[in-house]
């Protein structure tokens, strides 16, 4: 398959988003962002700030597009709260590595969940730059539509800043 990945990269939250649901992403793309004051982002920022400080390249934009955590000889690191999301955390930073790919970049990643002293290694394969392609393409789709996709009812919805905005019609 030819894929130009000029037309489909986007931000590395977005491809977050997209593996934990695909109305949040929607939402947040639109400028629908109902985190800038829910605790556990604010819990994120704090944790994000405090951890890794003697790091010489923290907080690596490239492109105006993706934002690397922490950028090592070999590897890059993302610094995330907690292994509930696990899945969405390593295909944004499989998203990241392909990104770097794409820029003649080889590296590996390890996500840092601190508060669970936990550290999972990351490394793209052929398989997982497929899954990215595919994810990218529907990105796309899904941030063109008229409308955001239904509500589907997850675990973790009630943990959702967005919560309140899509269940706002419904009373338990």
């Amino acid at each position: 398959m030819d894929f130009d990945f000029e037309k489909y990269k986007t931000q590395g939250i977005k491809v977050n988003y997209y593996y934990i649901c695909k109305r949040k992403l929607w939402l947040f793309d639109k400028g629908m962002s109902f985190e800038k004051n829910f605790d556990r982002v604010l819990q994120g920022k704090i944790l994000h700030e405090n951890t890794f400080q003697r790091e010489k390249h923290k907080d690596l934009l490239i492109d105006d597009m993706i934002k690397i955590d922490v950028v090592a000889d070999d590897h890059i690191k993302e610094v995330k709260i907690s292994s509930k999301m696990k899945n969405p955390d390593i295909m944004q930073l499989l998203y990241y590595l392909f990104y770097l790919k794409q820029l003649g970049i080889s590296k590996k990643g390890t996500i840092n969940y601190v508060k669970e002293k936990k550290v999972v290694e990351v490394e793209l394969t052929e398989e997982d730059e497929k899954e990215i392609k595919t994810a990218l393409i529907d990105i796309k789709e899904i941030l063109m539509m008229k409308k955001p996709p239904e509500v589907k009812k997850l675990p973790y919805c009630k943990k959702c800043a967005y919560y309140e905005y899509c269940y706002a019609k419904e009373v338990d």
